[in-house]
């Protein structure tokens, strides 16, 4: 009876999150992470270089490939320390940045010092890529040092040490003001492959993130195969609640996807993408496996350096209409070469459901490797692969109606707003196509340099981070 008790309450709890989207967001905009938007008025032309429709534009480091996040009168972004802010936060640094939503304001940063093992936790000059989730006045994200972080989000603006955590070093007016650290690495054994990169999902009272836990610098050795790769934390406390590593002891290289959530079939699960490459479904308030879905054929075939045909998982898995929308890939580096794209039926039963539960899927020969969530609206399914085509897809069959081709490799997510489409590239092109079933490319604008993130828009302005710069874009 007291967990049945405790279902309802966790249900309704969640249900008010999906309708309290002024108070709470984060990547995907959403828990469910559908990167589609109800926003209108949104521009369809601009130029950084004119300055035709841009609001305003502020300096960001040298890579930048977390955010935008717009809550609260701020604007959230991650990046590293090669826009230097503060002189005595000196060295490269993973950054978190906030800025005035309105003016572009530079408000606060916190700079995370680099891990002292290098590149195999902590890759040089990636920054944070950990797109924060904020909740009211409180934000959270994983450090490039492995750990969650929940902070205040007027920093030491507000002249006030919050706590428990009050061991800030640097505490200026421009300064983070942490409220609790859970360390991944001291507390909970989790050793990161060249960076902890998840971007947290917030539902009722808990987080829930990926962490990271990996393969060595070897690329074969697990040195922490008993540590979490998936837990839920108290968001108050930074306590946590249950912990998983079921995919910890066949990790096939880092961990750099982030969790989702849904009510399926009438009950809460939270989705997690494993280092292994299958899909898992949780109980959010016991992490009891409800079930779990292999992304890969049986035949498929790891391999070092990309050249094999099993592919981790990179992207986000968005959950829509009892479905779960996920493709596999790896990283960047391994290079283009093809993967799979699956709608799953989440209600289709328990347990292993890989062989019952794919409504359809798209294979080696229709779909490459992607690093992209999808955003699905009104019957369609909008998907990037990182070889640089864009997909429309029905939504109930799987047939591909037109695919848009950005002669780019593609990192972020097709965003549905205002009738549109964007998507940015590696070449700095912003793509803005229209929505529905026939293919029409209403613009392709250049930002400067690359735009790794996925755009955002909040009161009819658009946001689109690129590697040195953030973008505040209104039709005047």
């Amino acid at each position: 009876m007291k967990s049945r008790i405790l279902f309802f309450v966790f249900l309704l709890t969640s249900l008010a999150v999906f309708s309290a989207q002024d108070e709470i967001t984060m990547f995907g905009g959403s828990p469910s992470r559908n990167m589609v938007s109800s926003e209108t008025g949104i521009p369809e032309s601009w130029d950084v270089k004119t300055g035709k429709n841009i609001k305003w534009v502020a300096k960001l480091g040298s890579q930048s490939y977390a955010g935008p996040v717009v809550a609260g009168g701020k604007v959230f972004v991650g990046t590293n320390n090669e826009g230097l802010r503060n002189p005595k936060e000196a060295g490269d640094r993973g950054v978190i940045m906030a800025f005035n939503e309105a003016d572009g304001k530079f408000l606060w940063q916190a700079a995370h010092p680099k891990l002292s093992a290098g590149r195999v936790n902590d890759w040089p000059l990636q920054g944070i890529c950990s797109t924060p989730a904020v909740e009211g006045d409180r934000i959270y994200y994983v450090s490039n040092r492995a750990e969650l972080i929940a902070a205040d989000t007027e920093g030491f603006l507000d002249k006030e040490n919050d706590g428990p955590f009050t061991e800030e070093v640097d505490k200026s007016d421009t300064d983070a003001d942490f409220i609790w650290k859970l360390d991944l690495i001291e507390e909970l054994d989790v050793f990161p492959h060249n960076l902890a990169a998840s971007s947290p999902l917030i539902v009722g009272d808990l987080v829930y993130i990926v962490t990271g836990n990996g393969v060595d610098e070897g690329h074969i050795n697990i040195p922490s195969p008993k540590a979490p790769s998936f837990i839920a934390v108290d968001k108050k406390t930074g306590k946590v609640v249950w912990e998983d590593s079921s995919s910890s002891e066949n990790l096939l290289h880092g961990q750099w996807s982030n969790p989702s959530y849904g009510v399926i079939g009438g009950k809460p699960e939270v989705i997690f993408p494993g280092g292994d490459g299958w899909i898992y479904a949780f109980e959010p308030l016991t992490g009891k496996l409800v079930w779990k879905f292999d992304l890969n054929p049986k035949d498929a075939v790891w391999e070092l350096g990309g050249g094999g045909t099993r592919n981790n998982i990179i992207a986000t898995p968005v959950v829509y209409d009892n479905h779960v929308y996920i493709g596999v890939g790896q990283d960047p580096e391994h290079g283009e070469a093809p993967g799979h794209l699956y709608s799953i039926d989440a209600a289709a039963g328990e347990g292993d459901i890989t062989g019952k539960a794919a409504t359809w899927h798209l294979g080696v020969d229709k779909f490459n490797r992607t690093m992209s969530s999808v955003a699905v609206l009104d019957g369609l399914v909008y998907a990037a692969d990182l070889g640089g085509n864009v997909y429309c897809i029905d939504e109930k069959t799987g047939q591909i109606y037109w695919i848009y081709e950005a002669y780019a490799a593609i990192w972020g997510s097709p965003y549905a707003v205002d009738g549109k489409i964007y998507i940015g590239d590696d070449d700095g092109d912003v793509a803005i196509l229209k929505q529905g079933k026939t293919k029409q490319v209403i613009a392709e604008i250049n930002m400067g340099t690359a735009v790794y993130t996925t755009p955002r828009a909040h009161d009819g302005v658009l946001f689109i981070s690129t590697r040195e710069n953030l973008y505040a874009i209104q039709a005047k």
